[in-house]
């Protein structure tokens, strides 16, 4: 296994959640690291991404609420998700590789009333 996700959960209203991947130190320390959503029946897309250097990308719907960091030292990287809604309700992949390379298992993340 290479990439391990964790922090996925219910959620409710304007709640936050912070989504962990671990990342075997081989790829951690190659490929640039993102988070990647998908409803069913739909195609993966893009949440958040950071290059090696710290560069990172959000897609608009999380800019300004999303926060993507990555720790060196523990091979992992993190989502923060603040200001959450029903919108978020998907399952969240850690990617290594710019959206191909390698997929974690996925992580669900549901809104709750």
């Amino acid at each position: 296994v290479q990439l391990v996700e964790s922090g996925g959960g219910l959620v409710q209203a304007g709640g936050s959640l912070r989504l962990s991947c671990a990342a075997s130190l081989s790829i951690f320390s190659i490929y640039a690291m993102g988070w990647y959503r998908q409803a069913p029946g739909k195609q993966r897309g893009l949440v958040a991404s950071i290059s090696n250097s710290g560069r990172k990308t959000y897609a608009d719907s999380g800019k300004g609420r999303f926060t993507i960091s990555r720790d060196n030292a523990k091979n992992t990287v993190y989502l923060q998700m603040n200001s959450l809604g029903p919108g978020e309700t998907d399952v969240y992949y850690c990617n290594a590789g710019s959206g191909k390379g390698y997929w974690g298992q996925g992580t669900q993340v549901t809104f709750s009333s």
